[in-house]
């Protein structure tokens, strides 16, 4: 029963969550335009939107990158660079633990002022409050993977964790053995992190792929106009 489970979620789990994450996205672009924003509540309270926010997304774009470079480049390339499992694993504890706490500082300015503020919490969906608890909890969840990492130093979990995800990425069937035995923590986290993609095509978290990098890389200069005052 326990490898059904651990196949179902590790082994198909996976490719769903990434279909309809990638083909939920296209869909949505195409046919429900207008629905495609952050729908930003800055209007109706500033300040604490401010620190909240920012503090949340440059958390969140460090765990994100991190996550990433952590688990999908290969492990030879690690090696060939002299760096130890060991020493990976703490330095993704040292930086990660404090993006994570800087983005659950933001985070819990974010949802107190959804849920506690009338206005806002009037002008908030379901899908708001429902995809800003999740991410909550699974900052929790991966803030809490660090005590569970203080205890086995010597990262031959995390080479687990870098199997699977570069198996699930080249398809190999067998990618879920990787992780059937990683303690429950990481799991729930990483069922959590993948139930994200699945339902990121139906929240306001689409406004991620409309990040406009290549405002980075403009060759002009944006011309604001001072408001005149009206006579």
């Amino acid at each position: 029963m326990n490898d059904y489970v651990n196949h179902a979620l590790f082994g198909w789990y996976p490719y769903l969550c990434l279909t309809v994450f990638l083909l939920g996205s296209l869909v949505r672009f195409d046919r429900e335009q207008y629905t495609w924003r952050s729908g930003s509540s800055q209007l109706l309270r500033r300040k604490q939107l401010f620190w909240g926010s920012n503090l949340f997304h440059v958390g969140i774009l460090i765990i994100f990158l991190g996550h990433c470079a952590g688990l999908l480049t290969p492990i030879w390339v690690f090696d060939a660079l002299g760096m130890s499992h060991g020493f990976k694993q703490g330095l993704a504890i040292v930086v990660g633990g404090l993006a994570g706490l800087m983005c659950l500082v933001g985070i819990s300015l974010l949802t107190h002022r959804r849920l506690l503020d009338p206005r806002i919490r009037a002008n908030s969906s379901f899908g708001d409050t429902a995809i800003l608890l999740i991410l909550f909890a699974q900052l929790l969840l991966g803030l809490s993977t660090i005590f569970v990492s203080l205890g086995a130093m010597d990262g031959h979990e995390m080479v687990k964790f870098m199997n699977w995800a570069q198996g699930v990425l080249t398809l190999q069937t067998d990618a879920w053995l990787n992780v059937a035995d990683v303690p429950l923590v990481f799991k729930l986290h990483l069922v959590l992190g993948m139930t994200i993609f699945l339902v990121f095509p139906f929240t306001r978290l689409v406004h991620v792929w409309s990040a406009p990098i290549w405002y980075l890389s403009r060759t002009g200069y944006q011309i604001v106009r001072t408001r005149v005052p009206a006579e």
